[in-house]
């Protein structure tokens, strides 16, 4: 068997993108809170996270290769994209007053908006998904697609 017959599709392939996201935010979000550099919180992702086990559950798998992407083109290219989300939000609520975990996921959709050729619709839609995700009652989800809108007609107006 070769490497490729082995390596997840359809499906699977949409979770592992989908979990590498997830884990992108919340690495983020950890970063903010330690003096972990990105390598160092990508290690302790991929070694303790993927695949973990907790109180029964066992968490997904990752793409690694996207984790790492969005986590180190959110930290390489954090100024550009504070700065895009300063933008997409109202004068009242400046990036710093935003919950830790939506930073970290602007970051994340930022990184990915910016850095890759995902379709816009697809990262909003991650993205509000782990919005929904981590506030399952609140008002972040709608909030979340806004701001990502807006983000995405200036990273990339041509696909609107």
């Amino acid at each position: 068997m070769t490497n490729s017959d082995s390596a997840p599709k359809g499906k699977a392939k949409t979770q592992m993108k989908s979990a590498a996201r997830l884990y992108a935010v919340q690495a983020l979000f950890q970063m903010e809170h330690s003096s972990l550099t990105f390598d160092k919180v990508i290690v302790e992702f991929e070694d303790h996270r993927f695949g973990a086990v907790y109180d029964g559950d066992e968490m997904a798998e990752g793409d690694t290769g996207l984790f790492r992407k969005l986590v180190k083109d959110a930290v390489n290219h954090q100024a550009q994209i504070d700065q895009m989300t300063d933008r997409a939000l109202v004068a009242k609520w400046p990036l710093g007053r935003i919950d830790p975990t939506l930073r970290g996921l602007f970051r994340a959709a930022g990184a990915e908006l910016t850095q890759s050729k995902t379709p816009v619709k697809v990262v909003i839609n991650e993205f509000v998904d782990i919005a929904r995700a981590f506030f399952p009652e609140g008002k972040e989800s709608k909030f979340v697609n806004a701001v990502l809108d807006h983000m995405a007609r200036e990273a990339q107006p041509e696909a609107f």
